[in-house]
């Protein structure tokens, strides 16, 4: 399984730090699970660090404007040549599901577009970030069209247990 985690790019809090970790722990134990991320800064650096530790193997979407950022050596790069949000149609298309683990305008368009595309979307909840608001503003779809429901958590090693037991349907998403 392909899962898309968007993250802040920004400092964020020790308490913040603590629980993506302990998510990425977590999915470490289910099978076949590859993680994709937009970066190696801010939240998302500690995932990639946390999943490189725990043996997962990850893909890194950069855009251009952050090419020139060290990565460790373990991780798979994709250049996209692409700025930040065109980069994020690559790895929102690239991935099975779609996580946030907390973040501002980023990643709601990056849950918007996994949305849009039917990919099952995970939200981690009380992180201190705007994307906290989206279980009030979408407490189940982001619209009439109800694609997907929309899987909020308030604990991340329930979260990751969930996407470990998610049946991921193989398809092409319909973009009519």
């Amino acid at each position: 399984m392909q899962i898309g985690i968007a993250a802040h790019s920004g400092e964020v809090s020790e308490e913040l730090k603590e629980r993506a970790k302990r998510f990425v722990d977590t999915l470490s134990s289910c099978k076949n699970v590859r993680l994709l991320l937009g970066g190696y800064w801010g939240l998302m650096k500690i995932v990639v660090d946390e999943a490189l530790n725990k043996g997962l193997p990850v893909v890194l979407f950069l855009p251009i404007e952050r090419e020139d950022v060290k990565i460790p050596d373990e991780v798979i790069k994709v250049y996209t040549g692409c700025e930040f949000r065109c980069r994020s149609v690559m790895l929102v298309r690239s991935s099975d599901v779609l996580v946030s683990l907390g973040g501002g305008v980023g990643t709601q368009i990056e849950l918007f577009m996994a949305y849009a595309m039917g990919k099952s979307v995970y939200s981690l909840c009380d992180t201190g970030l705007s994307t906290d608001n989206l279980k009030q503003a979408y407490p189940e779809y982001f619209d009439n069209r109800q694609v997907v429901k929309i899987k909020y958590f308030d604990d991340e090693t329930k979260m990751a247990y969930a996407i470990c037991n998610e049946n991921v349907e193989k398809r092409r998403p319909n973009f009519g």
